[in-house]
């Protein structure tokens, strides 16, 4: 009889040791929780603006389809001696306007990805995703002699599978903060006052060069100089990031924006 109670006094002892042992174990954890999120939760995100007190702005150019828009806004461009600008150039669309693609580059204007076909790359597999980014990169690549490293999905459209991709890819996706809806075509006055009265510093301004746009040729040049007198100053997106962190919003959120062409 007293054998049992020794028998089990020592599992009783063996017992209270592992529980301690746990409990210290959890405490430890539950300590450095935030640390352990950190590094847990850490995902790629996409750019939407760069914090900064400097009144920087970055004009993007969105171009998937047409001949006739592109060139007048190129030319609108020289005239105003803005260089630095972001264009981001479907793979479609350079491989077929290799002309207009070479004046985007001998201007020196910044060149982006704006994908392959224009879909939500949120509605594809993994591989069809990771084939869009890299089809789109050769092609680009191939035309206009540079290696992109900056992508704009088409419609804006993107989920955390996507991020994933393309950061291993090596690229960075870039939104917009200040959406210039010139795609509408709600009038020249309605795209000037929208953009004007919602730069910003840092902002990433969002407009296109594709033959649905009919009055961003008439409003950019009023832009231009109403964001000049108040101070701005024009810069690529390449160079908005290198100022700062990069702000961004949640990447447990998935983008799916309206369309753009």
């Amino acid at each position: 009889m007293n054998y049992f109670y020794v028998m089990n006094g020592k599992k009783l002892k063996q017992a209270l040791i592992i529980t301690v042992a746990v409990l210290f174990a959890i405490g430890i954890i539950y300590s450095e929780r935030e640390n352990v999120s950190v590094f847990s939760q850490y995902e790629p995100a996409a750019v939407y603006s760069i914090p900064t007190e400097r009144k920087l702005i970055a004009l993007t150019f969105d171009i998937s389809w047409g001949d006739t828009r592109t060139e007048p806004i190129l030319q609108i461009l020289e005239n105003k001696g803005i260089r630095n600008a972001t264009f981001f150039l479907s793979s479609p669309w350079t491989k077929s306007h290799p002309e207009i693609v070479s004046k985007i580059v001998k201007g020196g204007w910044e060149i982006g990805s704006h994908g392959h076909k224009h879909v939500n790359y949120s509605s594809l597999n993994d591989e069809e995703i990771r084939a869009q980014i890299k089809t789109a990169h050769q092609i680009i690549q191939e035309v206009t002699g540079t290696s992109p490293n900056l992508l704009r999905l088409p419609n804006g459209d993107f989920d955390k599978r996507v991020l994933r991709i393309a950061n291993e890819l090596r690229y960075t996706v870039i939104q917009w903060d200040t959406d210039s809806q010139d795609w509408m075509n709600k009038g020249v006055d309605t795209i000037i006052n929208r953009v004007v009265s919602k730069a910003h510093p840092g902002d990433i301004v969002l407009f296109h060069a594709s033959d649905s746009v009919k009055q961003t040729h008439e409003a950019l040049p009023v832009i231009i100089d109403k964001l000049r007198e108040k101070g701005y100053e024009f810069v690529t997106v390449s160079q908005l990031m290198k100022q700062t962190k990069v702000s961004n919003q949640p990447p447990v959120e998935d983008q799916t924006m309206k369309p753009v062409h």
